[in-house]
């Protein structure tokens, strides 16, 4: 038997589905991020958050997150704030003498859906950190978030806008 027509005849079907486009097929149910022609169509760029607006967008969620008392039957310790330790050295001194004391995470010792320890004391402690997306139309929204374990946990959503110098708390989910 002769194997060449039926070759051909395979190659060309095989070939007959192939796509030249340039479409991205995503297996993901995260939006894509905007292209560079989506931001020139519309006319404006994509802003980007700096490190020093997100710092204060931290500060302003941190002194939201603080307040809220988590820890008024005293089992913790410890309120471990994420960031490097010269934010939080900063953060420290903006609250001083709070009780429990504000300590820098990798005095931590964290374990999978566990209460966190405070290395210091051997006790228990609890874990704030802050996520924030680019700015949109001047606003930025910010979800702050507590972890004591996996059942102690949870989240604000900040809506916060710059006024002035200042990054202004606009509403709390």
């Amino acid at each position: 038997m002769n194997w060449s027509p039926l070759f051909a005849v395979l190659s060309a079907c095989l070939l007959a589905g192939c796509r030249t486009d340039s479409e991205v097929i995503r297996f993901s149910s995260e939006p894509l991020p905007p292209s560079d022609t989506a931001a020139d169509a519309e006319g404006k760029a994509s802003k980007k958050l700096s490190k020093l607006d997100f710092f204060e967008i931290k500060q302003v969620v941190y002194d939201y997150l603080l307040q809220r008392h988590f820890w008024d039957d005293h089992e913790y310790t410890a309120i471990f704030l994420e960031g490097d330790d010269d934010e939080v050295a900063a953060l420290i001194k903006k609250f001083p003498g709070h009780i429990p004391p504000i300590k820098i995470s990798r005095r931590a010792e964290l374990f999978p859906n566990r209460t966190p320890i405070d290395k210091d004391t051997g006790r228990p402690a609890i874990v704030f950190s802050v996520d924030a997306l680019d700015p949109v139309e001047g606003r930025v929204e910010a979800v702050g978030k507590w972890y004591a374990g996996g059942a102690v946990s949870g989240f604000y959503i900040f809506t916060l806008q710059k006024k002035g110098s200042d990054w202004v708390r606009l509403s709390v989910k």
